[in-house]
């Protein structure tokens, strides 16, 4: 379990998580909704310590991950841009990435899965958005950890491998692993995710199931929900 304790963090005079208190249940999925700009990507940062928050502090199964990062080698990271240099061969970067982790893979597995093998010696650059994504994906999940972070995962994925990713991540659930996401496609979050954590300007405007967001609302259509919660705290 990861809880977000009392976690604030300032970018010089811009204020961009107010006291973030959450908690990430093993073996759920949950996601962390809200406008750009609201803080989502700066907490995942936090987490993986790649940030460090101003003030607060980041507990991984009760214990704080401050000098301790052993943690990271239980996650699986899917950053939402993913910058890698454009002349690499697709399958020098997934060799790369494997002799820096060093650890047991399923890249093979996931390569047929998303259709890769044909693009293998293609470079980089001469990708479309989509594969580049599936190329992403196949890093970011070959490790098979148990805790899983996908930050806005579908972005620039076809329908068909939209329909993929869902499926693979269903399968990844019923392992009992921890998933958590971002995305703004509100009907694959509705379809995935157990838990909701909408962020607004930096702080916690709501956290629970998505028939208590619903309830809470009053909008039995789930991006309506959202949609009104925004509306709302936005008044």
């Amino acid at each position: 379990m990861v809880e977000f304790k009392d976690i604030y963090k300032k970018f010089d005079k811009n204020e961009v998580l107010k006291g973030i208190n959450l908690t990430i249940q093993n073996g759920k999925t949950t996601a962390i909704l809200g406008p750009n700009g609201s803080g989502k990507t700066t907490l995942i940062k936090i987490l993986l310590g790649m940030s460090h928050p101003n003030k607060g502090d980041v507990l991984s199964n009760a214990s704080s991950i401050r000098q301790n990062w052993t943690y990271r080698k239980n996650i699986d990271y899917l950053p939402q841009i993913a910058n890698f240099p454009e002349n690499i061969k697709v399958k020098e970067i997934i060799r790369m990435i494997k002799d820096l982790r060093n650890q047991k893979t399923r890249d093979e597995e996931l390569i047929t899965y998303f259709g890769l093998a044909p693009y293998l010696n293609i470079k980089l650059s001469n990708l479309s958005g989509g594969f580049k994504q599936k190329v992403n994906l196949v890093l970011s999940l070959m490790f098979d950890s148990p805790f899983i972070i996908l930050d806005e995962p579908t972005s620039g994925l076809d329908p068909v491998s939209l329909i993929k990713l869902k499926e693979l991540l269903k399968k990844e659930q019923s392992k009992g692993k921890t998933i958590l996401i971002t995305s703004h496609i509100m009907s694959f979050v509705e379809e995935i995710s157990d838990h909701i954590s909408f962020i607004l300007d930096g702080k916690v405007y709501f956290d629970g199931s998505i028939d208590q967001l619903k309830s809470t609302t009053g909008e039995p259509n789930f991006e309506y929900a959202i949609a009104n919660l925004l509306k709302d705290n936005h008044a």
